[in-house]
C-alpha cells in the first residue's frame, strides 16, 4: 500500500466517417495523472478528467458540451499498447434547461 500509479489520458471527439480525433486539438486534452495504486485509482483519474471537462463546459457555456471519449492507459503502456485500459464515453444531454 502507499504506492501510486501514473495514468496517461487522451480525450477524443467524433469526426464523422473518419472516426475520432483529439478533442480540442492534438495538444489540448491529454496528459498524465498520478493516483493511488488501488482499484479506485483509475476511477479517481477518470473522475478528475471528466470533472475538468465539465468545468470547462460550464465556463464556456453548457451548449458547447459534446460527446467525447476518455482513453486511459497505465503510463508505461500508452506507446506499447493500442488498446487503452479504460474507455469512458461522456454524452452530455442536450434537453436540459439552463437558468
Amino acid at each position: 500500500m502507499g504506492t501510486e500509479t501514473d495514468w496517461v489520458y487522451r480525450v477524443f471527439e467524433p469526426h464523422g466517417s473518419e472516426g475520432w480525433r483529439p478533442y480540442g486539438g492534438p495538444e489540448r486534452w491529454h496528459g498524465a495523472i498520478t493516483a493511488p495504486d488501488s482499484t479506485e485509482g483509475a476511477r479517481y483519474a477518470i473522475g478528475r478528467i471528466v470533472g475538468d471537462l465539465m468545468t470547462e463546459w460550464e465556463n464556456i457555456g453548457l451548449h458547447h458540451a459534446m460527446h467525447v471519449r476518455v482513453f486511459l492507459w497505465h503510463d508505461d503502456e500508452e506507446e506499447s499498447t493500442e488498446e487503452p485500459e479504460f474507455i469512458v464515453e461522456v454524452r452530455p444531454r442536450s434537453d436540459f434547461d439552463v437558468a
